[in-house]
This record gives C-alpha cells, structure tokens and sequence, in this order.
C-alpha cells in the first residue's frame, strides 16, 4: 500500500508543476502565460488528504482527476509541438494518479484490514 500511496502523491504533485509549468512558460495559450493556470487549482484541493493518506480523499479524488484526463486526451488530439506532448504527459499521470489512488482505496478498506 506504500507503493500505492507514493505513486498517488508523486503523479499528483508532478501533475501540479506540469499544470502550472505549462500555462505559464513551456506553451501557454498566450505569450506570458494565461488566465488557463487556474485549472491548477483544483489538484491543490485533495493535496493535503493524499499527503496525509485519508481514505476518504483517496475516493474522491479520481473522479477530480478524469477531468485532467479528458483535457490531456483533447489537447493532444487538437494541438501540435511541445503542447500535444505536455497533454501526453497530463494524460500518463492522470492515469497513473487514478490508478493508484483507486487501489489505494481498494487496499485499505477497513474490511480488508481485519482480515
């Protein structure tokens, strides 16, 4: 479950710096950076609860994520050059954190536990 727990904190974290390294200097929509660094916020929310391990953030914090998911899987459809690729890595990590933080859950039932 250390695995588990380690790849959810680290494809989150990593998710955080690609989002904010993406919008505001790699490629961002606008030279400058753009008003678009905002979807940052949201993986700031379970943050604390994923660092922490609470089980509860490690349930709900997927369905938050496929939406990172879809955005990756669309701008690596419609963009080109290095934006195509940072939307290939949101998409790997996305995947990577759902995964991981869906088993987690899985894993650490308390029914699972007593046995």
């Amino acid at each position: 479950m250390k695995t588990l727990q380690a790849i959810s904190t680290v494809s989150l974290i990593a998710l955080i710096f690609l989002c904010l390294a993406w919008e505001l200097w790699l490629a961002p929509l606008r030279p400058g950076g753009s008003l678009l660094v905002l979807k940052t916020v949201p993986l700031l929310l379970p943050l604390m609860g994923i660092l922490k391990g609470r089980r509860y953030t490690y349930q709900w914090a997927p369905m938050l994520v496929l939406a990172y998911f879809t955005e990756g899987v669309v701008r690596a459809w419609s963009d080109a050059g290095l934006s195509a690729w940072l939307a290939g890595g949101e998409v790997v990590l996305s995947v990577a954190f759902f995964f991981a933080a869906i088993y987690y859950a899985r894993f650490s039932a308390p029914s699972r536990q007593a046995s």
